[in-house]
């Protein structure tokens, strides 16, 4: 709908682009001004309505039934012309549709799957952080623990071979540019899109799949008819495409958060076990998934405004994570603070599956560098990636002393 056709009494208008590079480089100032503006902001570059307060952004989250997933969690509809990537089974998707899929997956990536992984991982991040501080006490706090720590665990629990696991982090990247416009950055990854989808479908098969391990599992659950034959290497796939790219960016976050908090970093030291704490309060501080869309099923009151039937909602995730209404001294990275209710994993029945599997990785490399690091400070500006969807870094170099 072209925005002149759009109600426009009493209703904010934004011209701002959220996926320019200037906005990607630094969001904040755009957040706020979209929080400032009023509950619900119409975004004239592309004819869609924005939410960036706390309140309005949990309630379309928790909202599935006027806020729909399954057009599409991008800003166009969900386009089966696409081959290179079939529609999310979890994220894009609603009930019934939905339910058995994320039922298996609840119960795959469960505690009893993460007690069985609890020890192993702990003993992978000491190994890491021991390789990365036997060669100096410098090093990027993004590409060597961020990055590295995910692409060393988390393949092997979900049961992929060694060879190739280099492609999961740059086919996830596309995926998630591709939720925004058609801009420069997914014109960047359109030419690997055949090799890296393809990489990534052979990998979501029953016979490409170890024995043991998430992947199995699934595959497991449609033998018992949990959810069909077709529908397993789709769910296997959704653990791919969403579960490698957001726990970097999360883990160099809370690690980017302590070389810029000092003291929040004694205080972990003290008390080991705000180790999930601090990458909770990470997520809401840096919110690795910034945004994402919404369409209403039908007019839906915000406020003082309707959303028409049909349109696309942009929820801004990370200005809801940073609104003042709902967090004291929203800017700060604090862990006396309780971040639970933040939606950087979402909210409702699309709240991030595997969100305690990242809570686990983090967990484990934040307690390993705990052990052997005294201080931990910036050795050199970070450098941002640009991503339509995320909050990424892209480099953090860092400098610490040893205990």
């Amino acid at each position: 709908m072209p925005t002149s056709d759009l109600p426009t009494s009493d209703l904010p208008t934004s011209d701002a682009d959220p996926f320019s590079h200037e906005v990607l480089e630094d969001p904040l100032p755009l957040h706020e001004a979209l929080r400032e503006a009023g509950p619900v902001v119409l975004l004239s570059r592309y004819g869609t309505f924005a939410l960036a307060r706390y309140d309005d952004v949990h309630a379309a989250l928790v909202n599935w039934q006027e806020f729909e997933s399954s057009a599409g969690v991008g800003l166009s509809n969900f386009r089966v012309e696409e081959p290179w990537r079939p529609p999310s089974l979890l994220l894009e998707a609603d009930p019934p549709r939905h339910d058995a899929p994320r039922r298996v997956l609840q119960k795959v990536l469960g505690p009893r799957a993460l007690r069985r992984l609890r020890e192993g991982w702990a003993a992978d991040a000491d190994a890491l952080v021991e390789e990365v501080l036997s060669r100096g006490t410098s090093f990027d706090a993004a590409r060597d623990i961020g990055a590295a720590f995910p692409l060393r665990v988390f393949p092997d629990a979900v049961g992929i071979p060694e060879p190739g696991r280099e492609k999961l982090l740059p086919y996830g990247d596309h995926a998630f540019n591709a939720f925004g416009p058609d801009n420069d950055l997914v014109a960047k990854g359109a030419p690997r899109v055949a090799e890296l989808s393809g990489w990534v479908n052979a990998q979501c098969q029953r016979d490409v799949l170890a024995p043991t391990g998430f992947g199995a599992d699934i595959w497991a659950a449609s033998d018992r008819g949990e959810i069909t034959p077709a529908q397993a290497p789709l769910v296997v796939r959704s653990l791919l495409t969403a579960g490698v790219d957001t726990t970097v960016h999360g883990i160099s976050a809370v690690l980017y958060a302590f070389a810029t908090h000092p003291d929040q970093w004694q205080r972990l030291r003290a008390e080991p076990g705000l180790a999930r704490v601090a990458f909770d309060e990470a997520v809401r501080w840096e919110s690795p998934v910034q945004t994402f869309f919404r369409t209403a099923t039908t007019d839906v009151r915000i406020g003082d405004v309707v959303v028409p039937e049909g349109r696309k909602v942009l929820m801004f995730l990370a200005a809801a994570n940073r609104d003042p209404r709902r967090w004291a001294d929203p800017d700060r990275f604090d862990l006396s603070r309780d971040p639970s209710g933040h939606v950087g994993f979402g909210m409702g029945i699309h709240q991030c599956v595997g969100q305690h599997v990242a809570r686990l990785e983090a967990e484990s490399i934040v307690t390993a560098l705990a052990r052997r690091v005294r201080t931990i400070e910036l050795d050199g500006p970070p450098v941002r990636h640009h991503n339509n969807t995320l909050r990424a870094l892209e480099s953090v170099p860092v400098r610490v002393v040893l205990d």
